[in-house]
């Protein structure tokens, strides 16, 4: 099996995630793709602006037809979630013939030295790399790394909180997550 963990914060989670996750599926004949929102992200500077059961329910009616996604609530819980964590956890249920990637921005894998046990988590994974215009980084000798360089993504989920706030239902949201955010008035909808 192929099997890869797709992390982060999803706040909320938007049509490029998806289309990042469907690209990644595609390229590299992935058999499932683990959505895994990050109960407390140790690279993110302040909280999230969503709590993690809001997040997480977000993700699951993102990916309801999505068949090869599954939404992970392995980093639940409380403390400090670090990449290599979790990929020690997805890897002690996987056989050992089966191959675990890590779907990850080319501005988060620009970062990778900085990660906590980072030689681990290089060990361990092959990463798929999303290229974003402006981010450079350079490969580790030991990373094995994948690139999805076709995807052109003009959307964030800071864009899309700045226009909840603002009151504008913005591009990119399926209906479900844009429902469940109007029902439950994050990101201050009203």
């Amino acid at each position: 099996m192929r099997l890869a963990i797709f992390g982060g914060t999803f706040d909320p989670i938007h049509d490029g995630h998806l289309a990042v996750a469907r690209q990644a599926a595609a390229g590299f004949h992935l058999d499932r793709v683990w959505i895994v929102p990050a109960a407390h992200p140790p690279h993110k500077s302040g909280a999230t602006r969503a709590g993690y059961e809001d997040r997480v329910r977000m993700a699951e009616l993102a990916c309801a037809a999505e068949p090869r996604f599954t939404v992970s609530r392995i980093e639940e819980g409380g403390g400090c979630n670090y990449s290599i964590d979790t990929i020690e956890k997805v890897r002690a249920t996987l056989a050992p013939s089966d191959e675990l990637y890590f779907l990850i921005g080319a501005d988060a894998f620009a970062e990778i030295r900085s990660w906590h046990r980072w030689r681990d988590v290089v060990e361990a994974v092959r990463f798929l790399v999303v290229s974003r215009p402006g981010h450079r980084y350079d490969v580790p000798p030991e990373a094995r790394v994948g690139r999805i360089d076709s995807l052109d993504l003009d959307i964030s989920s800071s864009e899309i909180r700045r226009a909840l706030a603002a009151g504008i239902r913005p591009e990119g949201l399926r209906d479900a997550v844009w429902e469940y955010i109007a029902e439950h008035r994050l990101y201050g909808v009203k």
